[in-house]
């Protein structure tokens, strides 16, 4: 003879049922319950997925004299490039720059709030706020943003990079969702064409003539270009170098004097050098594309 549990349900038998199962069995309900979905869940549906713009991709790292960071120029939506010339590496102070990947919307409003941050602090407490304190900032932003980003509408996951006049040093640090931040010695990339870049910089780090701290501006330059580059033959989200709308990467330099921005004619001919020093053959296949 079987025992009965204390609930009144048959000792070792084979499965469960469920509370809305008893509740059917019962006649309390004649329609199964429709299952919620997950947070972010809309997100994954390929309707609205490109319903919101998405800016990739974007990478950092130190060279002799500071931080060079790149970025590329497009946007998407889905399968759909919005807009081919999106500032990715924004100024935030005189020896501060965010890069961002993400939804620029959300990252654009981060850029502002701290860029008022670090303004407002430096003006009433008449002095500069300390490093850890604007790194920090940043992580307050992305935990804020948890929310949207894990509804999959806001998600950010940026570069910060500067230089330390306290210590005078190049800093660098790469972001998660949730505003951990993590200090990087050699580089650092982020977005959609991240894993390309970031195979291209360990490589010429590794393998180069000279590691990347040990590389001039031209020779940094150079080498942003073609991570880019490489990451758009493998990442349609990724711009690169656009030859035909001749739309170049969006580079920044960070050093104790300050930040600069490279002119677009110092991208063409550092681009134009590159072409020249590939075989004849491939740079016959380049020009014919």
């Amino acid at each position: 003879m079987r025992g009965e549990a204390g609930g009144g349900m048959p000792v070792g038998a084979a499965a469960l049922p469920d509370f809305t199962a008893v509740l059917r069995r019962h006649g309390a309900l004649s329609e199964p319950v429709p299952v919620q979905p997950p947070p972010g869940a809309a997100a994954q549906d390929p309707l609205l997925a490109g319903l919101h713009t998405q800016a990739t991709t974007i990478l950092a790292f130190k060279f002799c004299n500071g931080v060079l960071v790149a970025g590329d120029r497009r946007a998407t939506a889905g399968n759909l490039v919005v807009y081919d010339r999106a500032d990715k590496v924004l100024e935030i102070d005189r020896h501060s720059l965010m890069a961002i990947a993400g939804v620029p919307a959300t990252a654009w409003e981060m850029a502002r709030t701290l860029e008022h941050s670090f303004q407002f602090y430096r003006r009433s407490q008449l002095q500069e706020l300390s490093m850890d304190g604007k790194v920090r900032a940043l992580s307050k932003l992305l935990r804020d943003n948890l929310g949207m980003a894990m509804q999959g509408v806001g998600v950010v996951v940026p570069l910060f990079a500067a230089f330390d006049p306290a210590e005078s040093t190049p800093r660098l640090y790469f972001y998660d969702v949730m505003g951990a931040n993590f200090e990087v010695t050699d580089f650092a990339a982020s977005g959609s064409g991240s894993p390309s870049v970031r195979a291209v910089l360990q490589y010429a780090n590794a393998y180069g003539p000279r590691p990347l701290a040990k590389m001039n501006e031209e020779e940094a330059v150079l080498l942003a270009l073609r991570a880019l580059d490489t990451a758009a033959e493998n990442d349609t989200a990724t711009g690169g170098v656009d030859r035909h709308g001749r739309v170049y990467p969006l580079v920044k330099i960070v050093t104790h004097s300050g930040i600069s921005t490279l002119p677009e004619a110092v991208l063409v001919k550092a681009y134009q050098r590159d072409l020249q020093s590939l075989p004849k053959n491939a740079l016959t296949l380049l020009e014919t594309e």
